[in-house]
């Protein structure tokens, strides 16, 4: 058993931040940052490539909000966006430029260099070659490992979270309000779970783009923190409003690879596989820099209408060979590794599933309805990304309410810690059955191909509820192995996947007005939510 002052789930931009934040400015207290990958640099966070926001020369919070709210498709909180472009580039240059320092692009002058995406009206986009995400994440996790009060735990997988009455022996907490007091967690290299105690317990596991047959995430990326914040009793919204992000590299061996949104940025222009331009017929005022959504639906309305198994984006007839290896040395050396050179020829590519702009509802300091829970990052759903989420705010995001989260805590009174006598061990006594690898991914896969063709970029009552029926029964099939089943993080991950993506596809069917990355083709006018 471990106990700490605060327990943070994850460590891609906002538990790091929030870690790091924590440690600098109250050296006495401890925090555990755990991760259930091998590194503690790996997360969604680490294989960003487009950027963050800053402010440029020509750019103001006003004109940033305004770009939010545009691509949020009404659904934006206010509150949210303004405080993310008044705060935003504020808290970047604290921690980022100051704190630690990543070396951002800049121009032949020494300014920093900006670059453009989608639907936003300025360029505005700090940027480290294609790999913002990887050279962020480094920077902080090495600033996390010089702070002697942070504990970093690898390979250890986050099971439930310890609630109040939940998990309390005393019959009488029944009467008390809901309250986080740490995790279970699996370690994976010794196959045990252990209990870590907590006063305060931030979520920051990142988002859930596994569940989907084609997606930009990396493994970890099948809603473990969401599932447990949703068993704990979190309140889940805006489940509905999964983005696809419209270019994923489609060539064998590669499939998923994000091909950044800067490429549009940069003059990048999408073709059907016979060379015609058709983002006109779709959005003629931002064509191929229209919003997310937007993008990905046409080209998923070409791919079915005329059959294409792919569409083509083309740098190389509008960036010099020498340019587009400079400015994308990453997507360049993947894409030639599976043999297409992008500095002479279009990149095959096809819609995936790329971001969840819902989440357990946190306030702006990042607080759950649950006592002594905070949830940040992908997992979380501020307002700020509404219906569509805008290019390159994630990122920002993560920073912002990872310390203001952090700040909060800080502020806030420690709250007690529970002692060993007043929470249960967990109890794999009994219990034979070892996890089937194959059992797992079988059924992940199953998973995978309902979300994709029923709960997909494209969506209607009838595909919806029978996504629902064979997801409800593979919940029960999933659930009884589970009780059954020694623990491992393959079925750890397999139970949170199935009752995530019930709860996407509830939402959607719930929903029947489209509205951003939600898109029903059996659309009720007006506002009508109910069925």
């Amino acid at each position: 058993m471990k106990t700490t002052d605060v327990l943070i789930i994850g460590s891609g931009i906002a538990g790091a931040t929030a870690a790091l934040k924590l440690a600098q400015d109250n050296p006495a207290r401890h925090i555990i940052l755990i991760n259930r990958a091998s590194e503690a640099e790996e997360s969604n966070s680490r294989w960003a490539q487009g950027g963050i926001i800053h402010r440029g020369a020509d750019d103001s919070a006003e004109l940033l909000e305004k770009d939010i709210l545009a691509a949020g498709a009404g659904a934006s909180l206010p509150a949210a966006a303004r405080l993310l472009a008044e705060e935003g580039p504020h808290r970047l240059e604290e921690i980022l430029f100051a704190a630690v320092p990543i070396g951002f692009e800049r121009d032949a002058r020494g300014e920093l260099a900006y670059s453009q995406e989608a639907a936003h009206s300025r360029r505005r986009i700090l940027y480290v070659g294609d790999g913002t995400g990887a050279a962020i994440m480094q920077g902080l996790i090495a600033a996390v490992r010089r702070l002697p009060n942070i504990e970093i735990l690898t390979d250890a997988t986050a099971v439930d979270l310890i609630t109040f009455p939940h998990h309390a022996r005393d019959p009488l907490a029944t009467y008390a309000p809901v309250a986080c007091y740490g995790a279970y967690v699996f370690d994976r290299k010794g196959k045990a779970i252990h209990r870590t105690l907590a006063r305060k317990t931030i979520l920051a596991t990142g988002g859930l783009g596994r569940l989907y047959r084609n997606t930009t995430n990396p493994p970890g990326s099948r809603g473990d923190g969401l599932a447990m914040a949703h068993r704990a009793g979190a309140k889940i919204i805006n489940a509905e409003y999964v983005q696809f992000h419209p270019t994923a590299l489609a060539a064998p061996g590669a499939e998923g690879f994000l091909i950044s949104e800067a490429v549009r940025g940069e003059g990048g222009i999408l073709l059907t596989p016979e060379g015609q331009p058709f983002m006109q017929k779709y959005d003629p005022q931002w064509r191929d820099l229209a919003p997310r959504d937007v993008v990905a639906r046409a080209i998923h309305t070409e791919m079915e209408t005329r059959g294409y198994s792919y569409v083509l984006l083309d740098l190389a007839s509008h960036m010099a060979a020498e340019a587009i290896r400079a400015r994308f040395p990453n997507i360049y050396a993947e894409c030639l590794r599976v043999g297409v050179d992008i500095s002479r020829e279009p990149i095959p590519v096809v819609p995936a599933a790329h971001y969840f702009c819902g989440g357990a509802q946190v306030d702006l300091n990042g607080r759950t309805n649950i006592a002594n829970l905070y949830a940040v990052g992908e997992v979380s759903c501020t307002g700020l990304h509404g219906a569509n989420r805008l290019a390159s705010t994630s990122l920002l995001e993560g920073l912002v309410w990872g310390g203001r989260a952090a700040e909060d805590i800080l502020v806030s009174e420690p709250g007690r810690l529970p002692t060993r006598e007043e929470i249960p061990a967990w109890d794999e006594s009994g219990l034979t059955q070892e996890s089937d690898p194959a059992l797992i991914a079988g059924d992940m896969q199953t998973i995978q191909n309902i979300m994709w063709h029923y709960v997909g970029l494209v969506r209607n009552g009838e595909r919806l509820s029978r996504a629902i029926r064979e997801l409800r029964h593979l919940q029960n099939e999933i659930e009884m192995f589970y009780r059954a089943t020694k623990l491992s993080d393959g079925l750890i991950g397999l139970r949170n996947a199935v009752e995530v993506a019930l709860l996407i596809a509830e939402a959607a069917r719930h929903n029947r007005q489209s509205r951003g990355c939600h898109f029903r083709e059996d659309a009720v006018s007006g506002g009508d939510r109910l069925l």
